[in-house]
């Protein structure tokens, strides 16, 4: 039988990268800025969030002889600046040098698998590991340490209080971000930037500011899915190539939302509801039925992208800017 208090707990676990990365990609792409290099600045931010827990792990020597606060902040910090970092490549190389949007952001997703698996291969050696991978328990189980009175709450705790820290702050972001966009002047002034950068220049919003911004505020919290994903979801194993494609699930979210980091946070629950529901349905040894079940998240961000084209209102359209560059020449 279909066990749905043990599937929600997965759904939400596997879906809060993806609300990490869609939000950081709303956000994004509200200046005009379309970042496809979310999946890479994903893996950037993993990588870091991964090498600074291995450091901090191998000078403690022991769980014991870890700091829980220092153990949080290190990769956190990590895991910020090196999305950070991303963010000011790709701006520099769009918004100043003005290169192509598209190709900028599939190089940097190249860039980012690679720097991953690099410097995740270099660890893996460090380590002498017999398995090609890096096992960072000590610093997932202070990351994923839940509410002392979870496990006696039956199936509510299991369904709402089971989850560490970050998962509650992707819920926490995604509100703050559908707030801060819909009933704010800074959210106003970056809505026009990425509607008419022409109209918003003239008005005398400085477009630079805001496209760097709220890029790289966008991919700092893509970043976060990253380091969830391998500290929190996977126990803190890191191996090489792990990530599949939820780098672009969480892009493909950013349709299916419209555009809204509130409306996310349920979909992506329903999108990592639908990457693992494969797992739950019998299928026997049909191994076809399995992978149409998996193509289910695509499906159905097509099926919306269908609906919402046929119903062609403005409030469900892209920013009207969305992959160009801005030249104030032009203007």
């Amino acid at each position: 039988m279909f066990d749905l208090i043990s599937f929600i707990p997965r759904a939400v676990a596997q879906g809060i990268p993806l609300l990490y990365g869609s939000t950081g990609e709303i956000v994004t792409q509200k200046s005009g800025n379309l970042n496809l290099g979310i999946p890479g600045v994903m893996y950037v931010g993993a990588m870091c969030g991964v090498i600074g827990s291995f450091l901090y792990e191998r000078a403690c020597g022991t769980a014991a002889a870890m700091n829980p606060a220092l153990a949080i902040l290190i990769p956190l910090v990590s895991c910020l600046l090196g999305s950070l970092l991303m963010g000011l490549l790709y701006c520099f190389l769009t918004v100043t040098m003005r290169a192509n949007q598209n190709v900028t952001g599939l190089a940097m997703t190249t860039f980012g698998v690679g720097f991953g698996n690099f410097f995740g291969g270099s660890l893996i050696k460090l380590t002498r590991a017999e398995v090609p991978s890096i096992t960072l328990s000590a610093t997932s189980n202070i990351f994923r340490t839940t509410l002392p009175f979870a496990n006696t709450t039956g199936w509510f705790g299991k369904v709402f209080l089971s989850y560490g820290f970050l998962a509650y702050l992707a819920i926490v972001i995604a509100l703050i971000a559908a707030y801060v966009l819909r009933h704010t002047r800074t959210g106003l002034h970056l809505r026009a930037v990425g509607e008419s950068p022409a109209t918003a220049d003239a008005a005398g919003i400085n477009i630079t500011k805001y496209k760097y911004l709220s890029t790289c505020i966008g991919c700092m919290i893509a970043g976060l899915g990253g380091l969830y994903y391998v500290i929190d979801y996977a126990n803190g194993i890191w191996s090489n190539d792990a990530f599949g494609d939820r780098g672009w699930l969480a892009i493909a979210l950013v349709i299916f939302t419209i555009w809204r980091p509130n409306v996310s946070i349920f979909a992506s629950i329903l999108f990592g509801g639908l990457y693992i529901l494969h797992m739950y349905i019998p299928s026997g040894m049909n191994l076809a039925v399995k992978e149409i079940y998996k193509m289910l998240p695509y499906v159905v961000t097509i099926i919306v992208l269908i609906i919402t084209s046929m119903r062609n209102k403005r409030e469900n359209q892209p920013p009207a800017s969305l992959g160009q560059s801005y030249f104030r020449e032009e203007r």
